[in-house]
């Protein structure tokens, strides 16, 4: 018995079992053609294969007559009757007349072929060019598999024009990204790769609109994300934080440290101010669509530090002993 070396068993190049529904082959190759795309695998030539690979698989087995097809003829590549071999039991329907069925494949004889991977090419109609025995050739046009072809193998070469719509992605961004603005390399499902110019000061919720990019020349609209930050609280157009300071800072006032989102900056705070007490930076906060920004609020939270030095511990006592403040004088 012949070895047919060349069989390409799609549902096994999809990771799928031959009773698979049409949502399962979608989804795995999906996950295949992220996974082995060439823009995630620059200079991979078996990354580029298999992808080729994975795009010919879909094709056959995402169409009801083709995948049919396939499964009907495809029991028989372990069969005699290649390239001289005993004559393999010929499908049903095959020695009709042309118009008796509707496949056009029924006068396909397994025994002209030199192999099975013609033989399936042809039943099926997805050879790029086959060679009978007698060395008569036939053409056919095959997307995936023309040494010449720079199509997009995930994608049928002459597809049905789909209808137009409208499609949204979802975006998330970290709040600085959000803030700043400006160009950001995003990839979608299908694969593709785009680069957007996104404005400055975008909010969850907020749409962008990339026009002809959706499904038939519709519209893609990303819809904006923004990660919660560990250290800034969007407040409409305001931005708060909250700003530690030490007891002695506190007590005497002076200038401290406070984190924006253009930078640190330097605020100056009076003596005795209390915890939970904000104070304000103008034109710190967040761009508005009219171009002009909020303000930062900061919210100055006293912290006690839990270990101290013997000199710190010994200037504590001494302060503790002549201190005038009484804060639970109102208490007794």
């Amino acid at each position: 018995m012949q070895n047919l070396q060349n069989f390409r068993d799609y549902y096994e190049i999809l990771g799928v079992a031959k009773d698979a529904s049409n949502e399962e082959i979608k989804k795995n190759y999906r996950r295949l053609a992220r996974q082995y795309h060439p823009d995630l695998n620059p200079g991979n030539k078996a990354a580029e294969d298999k992808f080729k690979d994975i795009g010919e698989a879909y094709e056959i087995l995402s169409d009801t007559a083709k995948r049919a097809q396939y499964d009907q003829f495809s029991r028989y590549w372990k069969q005699k009757g290649f390239a001289g071999n005993k004559q393999t039991p010929k499908p049903k329907g095959w020695g009709e007349k042309p118009g008796d069925r509707s496949n056009g494949n029924q006068n396909v004889d397994p025994s002209q072929f030199a192999n099975f991977e013609d033989f399936i090419n042809q039943v099926v109609g997805i050879g790029s060019r086959q060679t009978n025995r007698n060395g008569n050739t036939a053409t056919k046009t095959d997307p995936f598999r023309s040494p010449n072809s720079r199509v997009e193998y995930a994608i049928p070469k002459n597809p049905p024009k789909p209808a137009r719509r409208d499609i949204e992605a979802r975006l998330t961004l970290p709040l600085e990204k959000a803030y700043q603005g400006g160009n950001e390399r995003i990839r979608l499902e299908d694969g593709r790769s785009l680069e957007v110019t996104m404005p400055a000061g975008m909010v969850t919720g907020q749409s962008i609109r990339l026009r002809n990019q959706g499904i038939g020349g519709g519209d893609l609209y990303l819809k904006i994300t923004v990660e919660p930050h560990p250290l800034f609280k969007l407040e409409g157009a305001n931005i708060s934080c909250q700003v530690p300071v030490t007891p002695s800072e506190a007590v005497l006032g002076g200038s401290v440290e406070a984190p924006t989102l253009d930078g640190p900056v330097k605020m100056t705070i009076p003596p005795g101010v209390r915890s939970g007490q904000r104070f304000r930076l103008a034109n710190k906060g967040y761009p508005t669509e009219s171009g002009k920004r909020g303000d930062q609020l900061v919210e100055i939270q006293i912290v006690t530090p839990k270990t101290i030095s013997p000199e710190e511990q010994e200037l504590y006592e001494k302060i503790r002993q002549i201190e005038t403040f009484k804060p639970r004088a109102d208490l007794l």
